[in-house]
């Protein structure tokens, strides 16, 4: 009996071991031979899209100049924080964190994230996605850190989202169907949770060398 329970363990400890290294080689490896980690595949209102090859594949920190951190390239974080920060200068109060991390699920629909200074929408909301929002999708088995992405375009019954780091044959263009039951809206992807909206809550404008100034506060000459 205990010679069987001793062999099963075994068993499973080499299934689970086997599995991890499995999973490790098929995040890592770029298996796409058509493009090396750091092409430029695909851009967002001028804001490059680069590729990653294998989603766990980590190419250090990514800081803007003024030390912001914009996360690791090139994962799908990296692109999202460096898409607000060029596109709106926008810098997110916490400023680390998974893909998972950016949707607060205590807030209610329509309310004020102030970790990420964002305005956070349920999959299900009164308030219809607007390009440019960022779409938070959960994780599950095979991805414990969610993804997110930028709704490039909206219909009335699609989105369009562009991303960085869906996978190695994964384009960084999907299209998921968009529709209103019952006054609310619902974007029909698989794990989406909801949507962050950025709003002008202060004019700026960005520096040479990186940092931000009020307008109000520039010298004119």
């Amino acid at each position: 009996m205990i010679k069987g329970f001793r062999l099963w363990m075994l068993i499973v400890g080499l299934g689970l071991s086997v599995s991890f290294l499995g999973y490790q080689l098929l995040t890592r490896y770029h298996f796409n031979t058509d493009h090396q980690v750091g092409d430029i595949i695909d851009s967002l209102n001028g804001i490059e899209i680069y590729y990653n090859g294998g989603v766990n594949t980590n190419e250090g920190r990514n800081l803007s100049l003024d030390g912001y951190n914009l996360g690791i390239k090139y994962q799908c974080v990296e692109f999202v924080k460096r898409y607000f920060y060029q596109r709106y200068q926008h810098k997110m109060p916490d400023s680390f964190g998974h893909a998972r991390d950016f949707f607060d699920n205590l807030l209610a629909d329509g309310s004020w994230n102030e970790k990420r200074a964002l305005r956070q929408f349920t999959n299900g909301s009164q308030s219809k996605p607007m390009a440019d929002d960022l779409l938070v999708f959960a994780p599950w088995m095979f991805n414990p850190y969610g993804h997110v992405a930028i709704i490039a375009e909206v219909t009335d019954n699609s989105i369009e989202i562009a991303q960085q780091n869906p996978g190695p044959f994964t384009p960084s263009r999907e299209y998921f169907f968009l529709e209103q039951r019952a006054g609310l809206w619902y974007i029909n992807a698989p794990r989406a949770k909801g949507w962050l909206r950025w709003e002008a809550i202060s004019p700026k404008v960005i520096t040479e060398t990186g940092g931000f100034i009020d307008p109000a506060m520039a010298i004119k000459e």
